[in-house]
């Protein structure tokens, strides 16, 4: 099987859930691939997504491997078989692996999350917003180059999957551009908060004990609890979080966001103000 160049962030994911499950049972990559009559170079190209699974080996290692947990079982047979071809894909060699990545793991998202402390998140920015955003990158991106970012990310807002946002003060304050971006900006937001699937809650400067909800963050859901991801910006790129540890903190850290917010409602009065203050 010819192996695949630079595998996706889903793929990877379903090589690492299966080498966990792989490891959980107490198996060598050796004694895996002797169940399967395969060599340990073939598992090792599994687990890190660099070749596919069929959907018959699959079950056949989750059964070795004692995984009694049929839904999760058939959350990575659709992980190992749903082969979409999306339009992110359009991207490839133009756009760095990350974004393409993230496309894909909104793509299969059952819902989202997001907390936002010094911008918008991307899902609800204007376009002029973007361009700001990306025309103050350093190093200095090419116009061509900002261009494909502002299309790939107004493409990433075709969401309809329940989005649930905090965004704090600094981020509806903070010009990125000029007076008139940042109030078209808060005029979207409020556009969009009226939205059936779109949560939008703020956080004012006020607030007591910050510290404790101060972690920005994207939180996606997978088809399963256990398959979710936390997504975090680094300076090389972005950072995808599964392990269940880190998945529980998030949860903990997004509960904690909520509860310092302000309720949806309240949050639209907030933003109108501030229109009314720019």
């Amino acid at each position: 099987m010819v192996l695949r160049r630079e595998p996706t962030a889903r793929q990877m994911r379903l090589g690492i859930e299966l080498r966990r499950l792989r490891e959980a049972a107490g198996l060598t990559a050796v004694d895996a691939a002797a169940l399967l009559g395969t060599g340990r170079v073939q598992i090792s190209h599994i687990e890190s997504g660099l070749t596919g699974v069929s959907e018959q080996r699959l079950r056949r290692l989750a059964s070795h491997y004692a995984c009694t947990d049929e839904e999760f079982v058939d959350a990575l047979v659709g992980m190992a078989t749903g082969r979409t071809r999306g339009w992110w894909e359009e991207y490839r060699g133009l756009l760095p692996t990350p974004f393409l990545d993230l496309s894909e793991l909104e793509h299969h998202a059952r819902f989202q999350r997001h907390v936002a402390i010094l911008y918008v998140p991307g899902l609800l920015q204007t376009e002029d917003y973007t361009r700001a955003v990306f025309s103050s990158r350093l190093p200095e991106l090419t116009n061509e180059e900002v261009e494909l970012r502002i299309q790939h990310r107004m493409t990433r807002q075709k969401i309809n999957v329940p989005y649930e946002v905090v965004l704090h003060e600094a981020a509806l304050r903070i010009r990125v551009s000029n007076r008139a971006t940042s109030q078209a900006q808060l005029a979207h937001l409020l556009e969009l908060s009226e939205a059936n699937h779109i949560t939008l809650r703020v956080i004012p400067f006020d607030v007591d004990d910050f510290a404790k909800a101060s972690s920005t963050m994207t939180y996606v859901g997978g088809p399963l609890p256990k398959l979710d991801t936390v997504v975090r910006d680094a300076p090389h790129g972005s950072v995808f979080i599964d392990s269940e540890a880190q998945l529980n903190t998030y949860r903990r850290s997004f509960r904690r966001v909520v509860a310092a917010s302000l309720e949806p409602e309240q949050s639209r009065k907030f933003i109108h103000k501030l229109t009314k203050e720019l």
